[in-house]
């Protein structure tokens, strides 16, 4: 028989796993992301799915990412929503962009997108036939439609999350919705 040796136990850890911020800055920063990922993240993410994003956790990690980095910069931290979702356009954008470039040099496109399950789940069927319609509209038509129908920004916050002026963001509206209507008209 095997002599039985106690088995050491550690002591439990008193400090917490990520460090407390010192500086009183750095903590309202930390604090006011959190509160802003708590209230704001899959908001985000659906703007960055109906945008047309291929990756919209990644966009929306991003814009975190950069919210982050400019946080001090920001006037007032009441802005910091206004900023997120200004960032989630442009980097939405950007990514299409360079996703048009890089097709256009592939020999063989892809054949079939392949919607994530998170994606799916988000997503009714009634919704699908929606933003199938939504990604045959010119980027930003679709980008001032979301904008304007599924968050209910007002014209001049549409033009700054778009960086276009007040009368651009009527005129792709307006063209967006006729194109809209037209596809869901022919899909009957």
């Amino acid at each position: 028989m095997r002599p039985t040796y106690p088995i050491p136990v550690p002591e439990p850890r008193t400090e917490p796993l990520t460090p407390v911020p010192a500086d009183p800055a750095e903590r309202e920063r930390e604090s006011g992301l959190a509160r802003l990922f708590e209230l704001h993240y899959t908001p985000m993410l659906r703007l960055a799915m109906l945008l047309g994003a291929d990756d919209p956790e990644n966009v929306v990690a991003e814009a975190y990412y950069e919210i982050y980095r400019k946080w001090r910069k920001l006037r007032d931290a009441r802005a910091a929503e206004a900023y997120l979702r200004s960032t989630v356009c442009n980097l939405t954008r950007m990514r299409i962009r360079h996703l048009q470039v890089a097709r256009k040099h592939v020999e063989q496109p892809p054949e079939e997108t392949v919607v994530s399950a998170e994606n799916a789940a988000l997503l009714r069927d009634d919704q699908r036939v929606l933003i199938d319609a939504l990604r045959q509209l010119p980027a930003r038509q679709r980008e001032a439609l979301v904008l304007r129908h599924w968050l209910g920004l007002k014209e001049s916050e549409i033009a700054a999350a778009m960086g276009i002026s007040g009368g651009s963001v009527k005129t792709h509206t307006a063209r967006g919705l006729a194109a809209l209507t037209q596809v869901m008209e022919a899909r009957r």
